[in-house]
């Protein structure tokens, strides 16, 4: 018997020495086709790092006293942490409050050994140093501190003894239990996010083989009504055998693809909106090449969104319809909405926006890219190639919330083994889209950088239109913990638009989860309040909060903007032409 396992332990030696030979050769190739990637999109600039250095030096200059109290507490700390280590050697209790304070140190691993109960809690201890230094500096303005203290989190979050092996114990366990198998299947997963994106890093976050979009991803029954160089537009077929009269059409975000709102049938937005008695249609945006290079917001308003307006009105024989927009789908239609107000077009009846910023005066965590640093560097990406890659807003995200989206996936996949789950809302967030070369500067330099929309007027379509401009009925939803659309200044924007008719609900949650939150499930709650203040503390003073979701308010207010119940729209009826069933060809089209 003894034999007959040293055989089978060989033979599986064997087995991953020729694995590990093959993802070698694999991970040298991919290396080596890599195109040098461009430094200045890869973290600040000089001026960044020499600002911080010379606030540093004045402070150590001015405040030397301050400086020596922060050492002073730092290596008191650290003593205290070797004070326990000796403690712990003699003492068998676990530490169970690092499995409920931090995610990345669960395992039980983390609680059983003094040696890595050391590693973790001056780890934290560093942690806490370098934030205490950074929350104390003076000498930099908000704009300064808050970079400051995101990049310097990021090397805090990247330094975690959880991403590295031989200070993961996790990993190390891991190792031993399967014999070196973990660690074979994480550099397979390695190399195979490096090919999927051709050297560049960027952990996939879900089992790509888990769904298919169009089979068990974007399966609501409908048919693609129009087909332009810019987007397909899709009318679904009823569920119900009457339908208010008015249609609706969604705006959703270019940036990844429309169907996060029509993931699996239990949590698709667009199924359940068909099934309360709508008819829907929503737009599925071409994924640009170098050959867009010159699309710019005007495009994406004339032969986009008033585009797609004007053929549901066609289809559906109608003057006005409704319209929801998404995150920079919602910007876009605040915009053309604008723009209708003042050119006397009439065709939208009330409009919804979901986690949308038109206020760019104060841009939370997602400001410390629009600077000029990184500005610059984008300019000079999207001159050479024509269009913005897709890693790159991908990278921007992830890195927003890093533990979530970068470290702990990584450490799963690269150092367990482990294959990524099969969740649909992380599937469709690796399904990344470029960016057009002009729209790309149009929106950060004219829109987030300038806050044109929100101040001056931003030009577009030759008028320049403002925030006040915007006078038609409105309900706004934004989400608690958006780490994209902060709450506030979604709000912000929303106070600031000339309606009079016009709602407002914060959700739990972030962008996503926030958003695609069915009443069947109830998740996560809602706040509401009767009134728009001007200020976004003063309405969440006065909000109330309910349980369960706002799907269901959101669909009182917009019925009653919806007009009579007619007989349920098909489409292609009444001599429509169709270009295919849904989710059409463009959703298919990779970054």
């Amino acid at each position: 018997m003894a034999e007959y396992q040293e055989a089978e332990a060989g033979d599986r030696l064997n087995a991953n020495l020729e694995r590990l030979d093959q993802l070698n050769r694999r991970f040298l190739n991919v290396l080596a086709k890599r195109k040098p990637p461009n430094p200045a999109m890869l973290g600040p600039g000089a001026e960044f790092y020499s600002e911080a250095m010379a606030a540093f030096m004045h402070e150590s200059a001015s405040h030397p006293a301050k400086i020596f109290e922060q050492q002073v507490s730092y290596w008191g700390e650290s003593l205290q942490n070797w004070m326990n280590l000796s403690a712990s050697i003699n003492d068998d209790e676990k530490d169970e409050s690092a499995k409920k304070s931090d995610s990345r140190f669960r395992s039980e691993e983390w609680q059983d050994s003094p040696f890595f109960k050391l590693v973790r809690e001056q780890y934290l201890t560093n942690a806490k140093a370098v934030q205490r230094a950074v929350a104390d500096m003076e000498g930099v303005n908000e704009r300064q501190r808050q970079r400051l203290e995101f990049f310097s989190r990021q090397i805090v979050d990247m330094m975690s003894p959880a991403n590295f092996l031989v200070t993961n114990p996790e990993a190390l366990q891991r190792a031993a239990d399967t014999e070196g198998e973990s660690l074979v299947r994480g550099l397979e997963n390695l190399v195979r996010d490096l090919e999927r994106n051709d050297g560049e890093l960027l952990v996939t976050l879900a089992d790509t083989d888990a769904f298919t979009v169009g089979e068990n991803l974007a399966t609501s029954e409908g048919e693609v009504v129009c087909q332009s160089p810019l987007f397909e537009l899709i009318q679904y077929a009823p569920r119900t055998e009457k339908a208010h009269r008015i249609p609706l059409l969604i705006v959703p975000p270019w940036i990844n693809k429309y169907y996060i709102l029509d993931l699996k049938p239990d949590n698709s937005f667009i199924r359940w909106t068909v099934e309360q008695g709508f008819t829907v249609f929503v737009i599925s945006w071409v994924n640009p090449s170098a050959a867009h290079r010159e699309v710019g917001m005007d495009d994406y308003a004339a032969e986009g969104c008033i585009k797609a307006i004007n053929e549901v009105k066609r289809i559906t024989g109608e003057k006005q319809i409704n319209t929801i927009g998404y995150c920079i789908g919602g910007t876009l239609l605040a915009l053309v909405l604008a723009y209708m107000a003042k050119t006397g077009d009439k065709s939208v009846r009330a409009a919804t926006f979901f986690t949308t910023l038109t206020d760019f005066s104060e841009l939370g965590e997602l400001g410390v890219f629009i600077d000029e640093d990184f500005l610059r560097a984008i300019e000079s990406e999207v001159a050479e190639k024509g269009y913005l890659p897709y890693i790159h807003m991908s990278r921007t995200f992830s890195f927003m919330r890093a533990g979530d989206l970068v470290y702990g996936p990584a450490v799963r996949s690269y150092l367990l083994g482990e294959t990524p789950p099969a969740f649909d809302l992380l599937y469709w967030n690796g399904d990344s889209t470029n960016l057009p070369a002009k729209m790309t500067i149009d929106y950060l330099r004219r829109l987030c950088q300038d806050n044109q929309f929100g101040r001056d007027g931003f030009e577009l379509l030759g008028e320049t239109v403002k925030l006040s401009d915007v006078r038609h009925p409105l309900i706004a939803v934004a989400c608690e913990k958006d780490h994209i659309a902060n709450w506030p200044g979604s709000y912000r924007g929303i106070a600031a638009m000339g309606s009079r008719d016009k709602s407002f609900l914060l959700s739990e949650s972030g962008h996503i989860a926030g958003i695609i939150n069915p009443p069947t499930r109830n998740r996560y709650g809602h706040y509401m309040s009767g009134s728009i203040p001007k200020s976004a503390s003063e309405w969440r003073e006065k909000a109330e909060f309910h349980e369960g979701s706002w799907w269901g308010v959101w669909r009182g207010w917009v019925s009653r903007r919806s007009g009579a119940m007619i007989d349920a729209r098909r489409p292609g009826e009444n001599g429509v032409t169709t270009f295919g069933p849904a989710p059409g060809q463009y959703v298919h089209t990779s970054g």
